[in-house]
């Protein structure tokens, strides 16, 4: 099977030629678009999962040897998690040779972060499939790069750490307001407010409602831990 040119570019910036170029087709192909002659993304996604998982949790092992299981958990998530595996997509254009109907199309499917990350996590297990699991690793790693050396060293999700703050110091969970929603249905931007029982709040512009919320987290954390 020959690849078209604007997956041979893709092959290209993912760093791996494929010997089997139905898997990366497979790998590319959304729901939205599969029928019975051709197969969607969805096994492959759910394998691609496991590789990654495995290849990140060796690379945590390896990039902090001293580290507790305590520390490690918390980067190794933060490491594998959806908007992760997205913004290495987007890192690549995956979303420029993401296979999606019509209706996902008009619907801005292509910047999507579930379909980008869960794609992301299809092409993973294509090379795992195509070369093996070395390759894959390897893969990985090169793509997720600087991200590994940068984990922050306690990764642990914003909105997590801030109710156990509040929780420590026997006040209620924080809340979570949306202020403001713009732009068109396709591309939202949220704006939320996270907002303390003792009247510290602080706010966050995002392009989903779970980014908005964690990064209002972060930046109310960093105000009441001064």
């Amino acid at each position: 099977m020959k690849l078209a040119r604007d997956l041979k570019e893709f092959e290209t910036r993912l760093g791996h030629s494929f010997a089997d170029p139905a898997l990366l087709i497979r790998a590319l192909t959304h729901a939205s678009i599969s029928s019975p002659t051709r197969d969607d993304n969805q096994r492959l996604e759910f394998l691609g999962d496991r590789v990654l998982g495995l290849a990140m949790a060796e690379a945590v092992l390896d990039h902090d040897p001293s580290a507790t299981e305590g520390q490690l958990a918390p980067r190794f998530n933060a490491l594998v998690r959806k908007e992760t595996c997205a913004d290495v997509a987007r890192q690549i254009d995956l979303g420029a040779v993401l296979k999606i109907g019509r209706s996902e199309m008009l619907s801005g499917g292509r910047r999507k972060q579930a379909l980008l990350g869960d794609a992301m996590e299809a092409v993973i297990a294509a090379v795992y499939l195509d070369a093996g699991f070395e390759t894959a690793r390897n893969l990985v790693l090169a793509l997720w790069g600087e991200r590994i050396r940068t984990v922050d060293t306690d990764a642990r999700d914003a909105k997590t750490a801030l109710q156990e703050w509040a929780q420590a110091r026997k006040l209620p969970p924080p809340v979570y307001t949306e202020m403001k929603r713009e732009g068109p249905d396709h591309a939202p931007v949220f704006t939320i407010e996270a907002r303390l029982d003792n009247g510290h709040a602080a706010t966050a512009t995002a392009k989903s409602k779970r980014q908005a919320e964690q990064a209002a987290a972060r930046a109310l954390l960093g105000e009441v831990e001064k």
